[in-house]
């Protein structure tokens, strides 16, 4: 096993839940200083590892934390089990072994910076958040998997919502609309204002994706209370702001009703002739594949920091995203190391001395 590779085992091997993260942020910081980077934790609690100094600067954003299920650590035939092998430990680590591999390297000018945030996988994205503040580089690429072969260049938005309703209380057997299914009549409204609005769109990236992910309801004797839990997905014509008023107008007649925002992010999206985008295809095509440019419909830091920063940025990784969070996460380790190859290749590029 290589050393790279004991470092990607090692660092799937840390249960890292959001909100748990502290071990394997500290774990990670003696790695990247064992690599030659200048490596902290942050107050936000990120592993940062900094290789350089000036122009240009790239930040390697990537993640820390996992959804929940462990899934035992092992490689078996070349292939890592393992829960964030995929999602997003994979791109994280190779991102590390790609810094550590430049600064061997030694010809090279600027900044490289290679942060592993906390709390991606919750709605705060806090440690993206805290990064957006920190830095303001002329390049950015985020973690997450994509097939080494292939770059993403955007993801859609996304708006969470708590909804809460209201209604007196009564007894089953007059006729009345409860608080669940005043509720449920109120999802509805939502359902047939997003099909409407954007269900013509071929792609399902242009279109505004409503789930119901839960809605309970209880009573105290006198009022009857139901609560949900909403998630839209959102184009890029349809940011927050203006999907949260159309939704709080829907339900201007249920008097009652609430809407808590649990979070909210823009969709993102780079333009396909991007330098950052066309290192990354030379990259690839020099190691003998074609390069594949992808949207997601899900979301990403790349949502937080993209619009911040307005710099080139770009989401990549090795690892079958269809994998994320399922009992079988998995990352070939071969696939792995091309990986690391192409973002050398990417990193060797953007950094030539005298470019």
């Amino acid at each position: 096993m290589s050393a790279e590779e004991a470092l990607l085992c090692g660092l799937v091997a840390i249960p890292s839940v959001s909100g748990k993260e502290r071990e394997a942020a500290t774990w990670l910081v003696r790695q990247m200083r064992g690599l030659g980077l200048a490596a902290h934790v942050d107050a936000a609690g990120n592993a940062v590892g900094v290789l350089g100094t000036g122009r240009p600067q790239t930040v390697l954003l990537g993640h820390l934390d996992t959804v929940p299920g462990e899934i035992p650590v092992r490689v078996e035939g070349g292939v890592l089990y393992g829960r964030g092998a995929v999602d997003a430990k994979g791109a994280l680590a190779a991102f590390v072994g790609a810094a550590a591999r430049l600064a061997r390297r030694g010809d090279w000018r600027g900044q490289v910076v290679v942060v592993g945030c906390v709390e991606e996988e919750a709605p705060s994205s806090r440690g993206a958040h805290h990064a957006a503040g920190e830095y303001a580089p002329d390049f950015c690429i985020v973690g997450e998997p994509s097939d080494w072969r292939r770059v993403t260049l955007g993801y859609k938005g996304s708006l969470r919502l708590r909804a809460r309703l209201t209604v007196p209380g009564g007894h089953s057997a007059h006729p009345r609309q409860t608080a669940a299914e005043a509720l449920v009549a109120y999802w509805g409204r939502v359902e047939g204002w997003a099909a409407q609005l954007t269900g013509h769109e071929a792609r399902v990236f242009d279109q505004l994706q409503p789930t119901l992910l839960h809605l309970n309801s209880q009573s105290d004797g006198l009022h009857e209370t139901a609560v949900a839990e909403l998630h839209l997905r959102l184009p890029p014509a349809h940011p927050p702001g203006p999907v949260l008023a159309e939704l709080r107008a829907l339900g201007a007649d249920f008097p009652s009703l609430s809407l808590e925002v649990l979070g909210e992010c823009p969709a993102f999206q780079t333009g396909r002739t991007s330098p950052l985008v066309r290192t990354f295809a030379r990259a690839i095509r020099a190691q003998g594949e074609q390069p594949g440019l992808v949207l997601k419909t899900g979301t990403a830091d790349l949502n937080v920091v993209g619009p911040v920063w307005g710099c080139p940025a770009v989401a990549y990784g090795p690892g079958d995203a269809a994998l994320d969070h399922t009992p079988h996460e998995r990352l070939s380790l071969a696939e792995f190391g091309r990986a690391i190859d192409v973002l050398e290749a990417v990193l060797g590029e953007l950094h030539r001395p005298g470019e």
